[in-house]
């Protein structure tokens, strides 16, 4: 066996599974739909005082609405290294009606069936959060001190849906924090977002924009004293289809795929009568290093050449916005840093066939770190994005321990051991 391989199963063997199953059952269980992230805060903190974690720090970023904080400080000769994740769950609108007179029937009861752990918040991202907490209790066990300081941070709104929320309120406060001085910043980030352990150094970025299309209304009879929303749409929407094509064909990133833009909704008509108004919904994709202020110019630019009547008007906004007042940044480290390779190598020990390099397909909270204060930050945790936001959201058992494991494993090797 390698000396490295050696700390891995240093720490397998003392894995306290129990512990591990009820602090992921329990954080299910704390329900934190966007909005009520308190209830699930209150939990946290609970875990992070029993778990020996110091300089715990509750504050609302909004009124009732917290964020909390706290580290364990190693030596002073070793780096920093922050997990961070989001406490916010989507709603659970249908879940019961849909697994009615079922094990799964109540989203926060958390029931372990064939080797899954069911409920809302399970993979996104309940279960990063309990890996990264449960991986210093791990360490502990085991009897190792760190060089370096590990500190977490769990903030609030970062998922979208309900009203008057979901724009990062939680992280812009956080992050505003580093930049005052007043919150040590890291050396390294793990967000703690779904990757199926796989490690996620790049991510989209994306703006939504709303159309309003307005005309002039008349009766059916006599159309051309009218002016047509809905068919001065029909031109935007051919036009936006023509230039999603032109985006995707620009460019290809090793990671995440190509540009392009997705006309999501559209509404509008008259009875009996020329339409006077119409609105669209979109979505794009941007790439790493693609401007968010240049992709919405080059957008308008397309929307209003595709109406010629000057009668017709056009309004566009864009409602959100992130860590960019249009939308959420792209993000990418370079995935050949000594600690995205050590991460990779961490998760790739605790569980075959895993820890391998790919891309994020969402937007998530990364930019804030990679962009805004020039830290290297990347996606890795338990859980499937794809069953996350659905009513068949599980975390996979054996994923979720490996996940203690290998963050155990990397805190150790990124933070150093106290011989």
């Amino acid at each position: 066996m390698s000396t490295s391989n050696a700390l891995t199963e240093r720490l397998r063997a003392v894995l306290d599974r129990e512990d591990a199953m009820a602090l992921l059952r329990g954080a299910i269980g704390a329900e934190s739909i966007t909005g009520n992230e308190a209830n699930f805060v209150v939990f946290l903190e609970s875990q992070m005082r029993a778990r020996k974690i110091g300089g715990i720090h509750v504050s609302d970023f909004l009124p009732g609405r917290p964020n909390i904080r706290g580290e364990r400080r190693g030596d002073g000769s070793g780096k920093r290294l922050l997990f961070i994740g989001h406490t916010d769950t989507v709603h659970v609108d249908g879940w019961r009606e849909h697994w009615a007179g079922t094990e799964r029937e109540d989203p926060f009861g958390a029931p372990a069936i064939d080797g899954q752990i069911w409920g809302r918040g399970a993979g996104d991202l309940k279960a990063g959060i309990c890996s990264s907490l449960a991986a210093l209790s791990l360490l502990d066990k085991a009897g190792i001190k760190l060089k370096g300081d590990v500190a977490f941070a769990f903030v609030g709104d970062e998922e979208s849906g309900q009203p008057g929320t979901g724009v990062s309120a939680g992280i812009k406060a956080y992050t505003a924090g580093i930049e005052a001085g007043a919150v040590a910043k890291p050396d390294f980030t793990v967000y703690v977002e779904p990757t199926q352990l796989a490690v996620y150094p790049a991510q989209i970025g994306f703006f939504i924009a709303d159309i309003k299309i307005t005309g002039k209304s008349a009766y059916f009879g006599v159309p051309e004293l009218g002016r047509d929303a809905l068919k001065a749409s029909h031109a935007v929407m051919s036009a936006l289809w023509a230039h999603s094509d032109v985006i995707s064909a620009r460019a290809e990133h090793p990671l995440i795929g190509r540009g392009f833009l997705l006309i999501t909704g559209l509404s509008g008509g008259g009875f009996i009568a020329v339409p006077e108004e119409c609105t669209l919904s979109l979505i794009r994709k941007l790439l790493p290093g693609e401007s968010l202020d240049a992709a919405a110019a080059e957008l308008e630019a397309v929307i209003r050449g595709a109406v010629a009547d000057p009668q017709v008007k056009i309004e566009i906004s864009y409602p959100a916005g992130r860590d960019h007042a249009l939308g959420g940044s792209a993000a990418e480290i370079e995935q050949d840093l000594p600690e995205v390779s050590m991460l990779c190598a961490a998760v790739s020990e605790a569980m075959a066939g895993r820890g391998k390099i790919q891309g994020a397909p969402f937007w998530s909270e990364s930019p804030f770190f990679v962009n805004r204060l020039g830290v290297p930050a990347v996606y890795c945790a338990p859980g499937d994005i794809s069953n996350c936001h659905t009513f068949e959201e599980h975390v996979d058992v054996e994923e979720y321990l490996a996940g203690i494991v290998a963050f155990a494993t990397f805190m150790a090797r990124y933070c150093g051991i106290v011989e």
